[in-house]
């Protein structure tokens, strides 16, 4: 007996075009102010984003990054919105790595990694922080590491991703070497850019994310190609941060590692995988955890921003912060902002976009 079919009405269907994916500034980004504080070492480039007179989270980006094209795509993800506004966020740029900086000239040479971290501490006395709790992001992470162990009455918690503690192995050194060669000719080449993809997304990065990759390649010409070279230099020369796992109760109070809450999150298709997970086993299990998170490559913030959102959130709320942000709660905000906005200039619904649809 044949089926009978029935005709209904979709009539409330908001139809919306996808925006393009680009790592420009976007106006939605809330950065109240950029200050330039001068160091013994240099000049940090830093952006506040939030009320000032709430906890402080400092960030720190990777190499060919900055704070805009590291974090902007994560602290605007909407699971991220009712979280922040407990929060002031410091973004750090390194030294040269802002957007529109000019070609750095040190008569001393470009800051070392330990002294990239010591850096940090003349941004909390600038804008009067007594604690932060630090989120970096590769080589950022490592300098955030570096700041921990030297002043950890400083740093509340570290919430780092792709982070390694070892010194550079001699293939990477060479490979690095070459590229920054190249960059501080003023020359980036192909050679230069899979580099940095392989460094951000892993090998499979082409096959599975080429939007997102399409995207971060064209972002590589708009750096300066000099400073860049500086600061890979700096990571290439980084030095072990010496830290170890020990479990002597007599001797842990004197062990060299980080005193704070540590949180290290990886991904399965991260070429840095086994560096997290190398670093996790010479941290004390008493105050870290590690996160792997499958099906993605070494770009989390971008391709699981939900998933690091959450796991940030839980992060925050082990330490006693907004004790009563429930995911219920967030997931709610977010779809009920979705419903009260109308994206583009289109109404929600106009003349002509009913639409009808035979179903069985």
């Amino acid at each position: 007996m044949a089926e009978k079919l029935t005709e209904i009405e979709l009539a409330g269907i908001q139809l919306e075009e996808s925006k393009p994916r680009t790592l420009a500034k976007d106006p939605s980004y809330n950065i109240l102010q950029e200050d330039d504080i001068d160091t013994a070492v240099g000049v940090l480039h830093v952006a506040v984003q939030g009320d000032r007179s709430k906890p402080a989270i400092l960030t720190y980006h990777d190499l060919g990054l900055n704070h805009m094209t590291c974090f902007q795509g994560f602290f605007n993800f909407a699971d991220m919105q009712p979280l922040l506004r407990h929060f002031c966020v410091y973004h750090v740029n390194a030294p040269g790595q802002q957007e529109g900086a000019i070609p750095l000239t040190h008569r001393t040479g470009y800051p070392t990694m330990d002294q990239l971290g010591e850096m940090i501490l003349p941004v909390l006395q600038y804008y009067g922080l007594k604690r932060v709790i630090g989120f970096g992001v590769g080589a950022g992470a490592n300098i955030l590491c570096r700041f921990a162990l030297q002043h950890p009455e400083k740093c509340d918690a570290l919430f780092l991703v792709n982070c390694t503690a070892t010194a550079a192995g001699w293939t990477e050194w060479g490979y690095q070497k070459l590229n920054s060669w190249y960059l501080k000719m003023g020359v980036i080449t192909a050679t230069t850019e899979e580099y940095l993809l392989w460094h951000w997304f892993g090998k499979e990065a082409k096959e599975r994310n080429t939007d997102l990759v399409h995207v971060f390649k064209d972002n590589i010409k708009q750096i300066n190609p000099h400073n860049m070279a500086s600061f890979i230099d700096a990571y290439v020369q980084r030095t072990d941060l010496g830290i170890s796992r020990e479990l002597d109760l007599t001797k842990k109070k004197d062990a060299k590692t980080l005193k704070c809450n540590v949180m290290l999150v990886g991904s399965a298709g991260s070429p840095h995988l086994d560096d997290v997970v190398a670093m996790n086993s010479r941290l004390d299990p008493s105050n870290s955890n590690v996160l792997n998170i499958s099906d993605c490559s070494g770009m989390v913030l971008e391709e699981q921003p939900a998933k690091v959102a959450e796991a940030f959130r839980l992060f925050l709320q082990g330490m006693g912060h907004v004790p009563s942000l429930s995911q219920t709660k967030i997931v709610a905000e977010r779809d009920a902002a979705r419903r009260n906005s109308t994206p583009f200039d289109s109404p929600a619904r106009k003349p002509g976009m009913e639409a009808t649809a035979t179903v069985c």
